[in-house]
């Protein structure tokens, strides 16, 4: 389920998520590589029991999930600004063809973010429509 983030209110701001398994369309090619994208929501939180959060990691349903400044997983603020259980900000189903984030890669634009020189365009979209057509 997603709750509402552990603040309590909206959050808009950038975050580094890195792709831990690209075995979806949408992120095929890209296992490894890190994101800086926009989030803005005020129910974020990713939240499942233990059983649930060891079968999607055992099925390879975890592909996105927060980072710090060293490539470690965020357990909470600012890295992991809504407080996601394990660092995760998307899952897939198991075949991958859906993939749920948290993450607004949609919302980048060259230029827009100039003073964030590490915000990179997460590009989901043309793996999908490469899938899809």
């Amino acid at each position: 389920t997603l709750a509402h983030n552990a603040i309590g209110r909206h959050i808009s701001q950038m975050v580094n998520v890195k792709v831990v398994n690209d075995e979806s369309p949408w992120l095929k090619g890209m296992k490894d590589q890190v994101y800086t994208i926009p989030i803005s929501h005020g129910e974020g939180r990713f939240m499942a029991s233990e059983e649930v959060i060891k079968e999607l990691y055992k099925n390879g349903q975890i592909a996105t999930q927060y980072i710090d400044l060293e490539g470690n997983i965020a357990h909470g603020m600012p890295f992991n600004p809504n407080n996601s259980l394990f660092g995760i900000e998307g899952i897939t189903s198991p075949c991958g063809k859906i993939f749920g984030r948290m993450g607004h890669p949609e919302r980048f634009s060259e230029g827009l973010f100039r003073n964030i020189p590490e915000a990179n365009y997460h590009n989901i979209f043309k793996n999908g429509v490469e899938y899809f057509k």
